[in-house]
């Protein structure tokens, strides 16, 4: 990763095309020169690219007559073991050796927390520290056991280790390594004909102090820990037969071979509900099976979108349309019936009838129902996923997180469901009373939702207000009709019945217009611009009826605040992140970013050159980093815009547009300097970041000018001073504020 800005799997061709060469050059350099080239460990998800990299590498008759290219091995994956047999088989292919250091691992934290986030089946490492100690052993006799295929190479300050692995080489030639000004004292007691006699590698990074510090850091975390040997060794209160325990009697003795404390990731949240399902995109087993699966849906996919329940509309007169897929308009994906408002009145009142019953059944019962759909959902994900991929011009990775988002969404609100309607609450009161409070549905709510989250924020309104015991009207976004209509499909077979339940595409004036002025309309939830929130708001209020319930979620100029004290590297790759994943078309993405003046230089110039590596194109290759824009009006909005900007402020950077996207409403993504956040005058929807410098004196306006913009919906955080952090925190008014982090995920 330190030879390519993008080193990822979704990168692959990239990877094997530009990275490849480097790689055989510095092998070729280094054989020249007679000295070894060991390459370091990634993360997992890293791992089997990095080994079709070195493989390739290896094998270059270039390299003939050398044996000093080498890799990490990280002992802590459960992987390491089949790693080693495939190197020792690579070996005897070409008659070379390999140079395998073993370390235990550097990125554990991490990785669990990325299982957990993106809800994969288990963890790529083990989850007990002494767990990790066996597998240490267990690859070091393995390495071993190969013979001439490795020059082994054990990275360790661990006493019992060094005198593990001495014992296991039963004379075979290794060495071991240290860290420079680490394990000083323990290695005296190694090097030496009167000592073990075995060579130590002492290794040290070279470079500046700025580049280091990261990197020492790192270190000192690792051996600092409670449960490292380097930490416990100074502890005079550890045993010292505890100190030099063996790993494989302290393993022997769990009950469990897992942490106790540690949950798989689909049981991260316990017993209130499941994770929800994600896919690893780099395991190419998951990845084949699908693309398998997307393919096959493709193949004999004829979307069609109507008012539902169709036995209600048998006779609509609504038009039909043709959906056009945003990344090649000449692709038509499907065609929508759109509903009039006869239909809607025919709905409304049909909800009306149903809507008490659907009340009077047990909170459990319509808990289990949504808990059904969210186990359909993730059956049937590879439709979804194709749907939100041609019809909202999704990429493959934000469809995957649709689909986990909605189904998250029903496990979510049906516990949140039990605990809420499933008993009245007793409330204390005078001897001989009671009191019981009860919570109940208001009738039938409109659910009315944006096109840039087609499946979540769809079913997460629809779903909500169905387990308050509320019917539903749903009205999908205009743009992504089928994603609603496939959505409501499933609920019903998940168990809602028809008459609960409606969809309603159509237009805004006509469905959505006669729907907020419906006196029988008990409440309206809604996510969209300001301007339409408003408008509801103002139907709704000149009604004749009871006062309905509206929830709104709107947009806003999301801003995210870095101080001098944050770090470049991650600040640059979140804002990437927060501003032009999903083609910039978040509620919650990134639109300025504060920047404090005595690191702008720096932050702007990385910005610009992490932008030149953004890939855009068709959505569905997984090599894409960002898409088309929704429609023609989208793409015109954001042109004018950046027009303006132009004028007012300074092109950072513009991401170059290929060939490939002349027939998809594609804008380029860009980032401008502008003097002041009073530039802007209005959120625009789309990939566009803007910057603007600040004073350190100045933190406090810089504050004052976002909370004025009058939104309110996210904040970024990037500061590694805890004080000016909880500052911003304080005086910041924000629904969520990400700390050192993207705002989006």
């Amino acid at each position: 990763s330190a030879l390519h800005p993008r080193y990822e799997v979704a990168k692959r061709a990239r990877v094997h095309a530009e990275i490849t060469p480097k790689v055989l050059a510095l092998a070729r350099l280094a054989k020249s020169q007679g000295i070894a080239l060991t390459i370091d460990a990634e993360e997992a998800d890293r791992l089997e690219l990095s080994l079709e990299l070195m493989g390739r590498v290896f094998a270059d008759p270039a390299l003939e007559g050398w044996n000093g290219f080498g890799l990490a091995v990280q002992a802590y994956l459960k992987r390491a073991l089949p790693v080693i047999d495939w190197l020792a088989a690579q070996a005897a292919q070409s008659g070379r050796r390999w140079c395998v250091r073993l370390v235990k691992g550097a990125y554990w934290d991490a990785e669990v927390k990325r299982a957990q986030v993106e809800g994969h089946a288990g963890y790529p490492v083990y989850t007990r520290k002494p767990n990790t100690d066996v597998a240490y052993l267990a690859c070091a006799k393995r390495l071993f056991e190969h013979g001439a295929a490795f020059y082994p190479q054990f990275a360790t300050h661990n006493a019992h280790t060094i005198a593990a692995i001495h014992h296991l080489a039963q004379g075979r030639p290794f060495e071991f390594q240290r860290l420079h000004g680490m394990g000083t004292d323990l290695y005296a007691e190694v090097i030496g004909k009167d000592k073990l006699d075995v060579p130590c590698r002492v290794y040290a990074p070279v470079g500046s102090h700025e580049d280091l510090l990261p990197y020492l850091v790192r270190r000192l975390l690792e051996n600092g820990a409670n449960t490292s040997f380097v930490n416990r060794i100074v502890d005079e209160a550890t045993p010292i037969r505890e100190l030099v325990a063996d790993p494989v009697e302290t393993v022997r003795a769990f009950d469990r071979i897992a942490h106790p404390r540690i949950p798989q990731p689909l049981a991260l949240y316990g017993a209130d509900r499941k994770n929800s399902m994600g896919i690893n995109l780099s395991n190419d087993d998951e990845l084949r099976a699908l693309t398998a699966q997307i393919e096959a849906v493709l193949a004999k996919a004829d979307w069609r979108a109507a008012p539902l329940p169709a036995a209600l509309h048998k006779d609509l007169k609504g038009e039909t349309h043709e959906v056009r897929d945003p990344a090649d308009r000449r692709r038509v994906v499907g065609h929508v019936h759109l509903a009039d408002a006869a239909a809607t009145g025919r709905a409304i009142a049909s909800a009306v009838a149903a809507q008490p019953a659907w009340d009077r059944l047990p909170a459990a019962s319509r808990a289990a129902v949504l808990e059904q759909a969210a186990d359909l959902l993730e059956a049937r994900r590879a439709e979804f996923i194709a749907l939100c991929v041609r019809e909202a011009g999704k990429t493959v990775l934000d469809a995957i997180s649709e689909v986990r988002e909605a189904a998250d969404f029903c496990r979510y609100y049906a516990a949140q469901g039990r605990k809420l309607f499933g008993q009245p609450e007793t409330l204390p009161g005078p001897t001989g009373e009671s009191n019981q409070l009860f919570l109940n549905g208001r009738g039938v709510f409109a659910a009315i939702s944006p096109w840039n989250f087609p499946l979540a924020i769809f079913m997460g309104q629809v779903v909500a207000a169905l387990m308050a015991g509320n019917a539903v009207i749903a009205k999908p976004a205009e743009q992504t009709s089928l994603v609603g209509y496939r959505a409501v499909q499933l609920l019903h077979e998940a168990g809602v019945p028809a008459e609960v339940l409606h969809l309603l595409p159509g237009h805004g004036s006509v469905v959505g217009a006669a729907m907020t002025r419906d006196p029988r309309i008990a409440g309206v939830v809604f996510t969209g611009s300001t301007e339409t929130a408003r408008l509801i708001n103002r139907t709704l209020a000149a009604r004749d009826a009871a006062i309905a319930v509206l929830i709104a979620e709107t947009g806003g100029q999301n801003a995210l605040i870095a101080d001098s004290s944050a770090l470049p590297e991650q600040l640059v790759k979140d804002a990437i992140t927060g501003a032009f994943m999903s083609a910039g078309q978040r509620c919650s993405a990134t639109r300025v970013l504060f920047v404090q003046e005595d690191i702008a230089d720096k932050v702007v110039h990385m910005l610009a050159g992490a932008m030149a590596e953004l890939g855009v194109g068709d959505p569905g290759l997984l090599s894409t980093d960002l898409g088309p824009v929704i429609d023609e009006d989208a793409r015109k909005t954001l042109e004018e815009h950046a027009a303006r900007m132009a004028t007012e402020g300074k092109l950072i950077a513009q991401v170059a547009l290929p060939e490939s996207c002349a027939h998809g409403t594609y804008f380029a993504p860009r980032a401008f300097e502008i003097p002041s956040l009073a530039t802007l005058t209005r959120e625009v929807f789309g990939p566009v970041l803007h910057v603007v410098r600040y004073a350190a004196k100045d933190l406090d306006a810089v504050i004052d000018a976002i909370n004025a913009t009058g939104y309110g919906l996210t904040l970024g955080i990037h500061s590694r001073i805890d004080g000016t952090v909880a500052h911003i925190q304080r005086r910041a008014r924000a629904g969520n504020c990400y700390v050192n982090r993207n705002m989006i995920g």
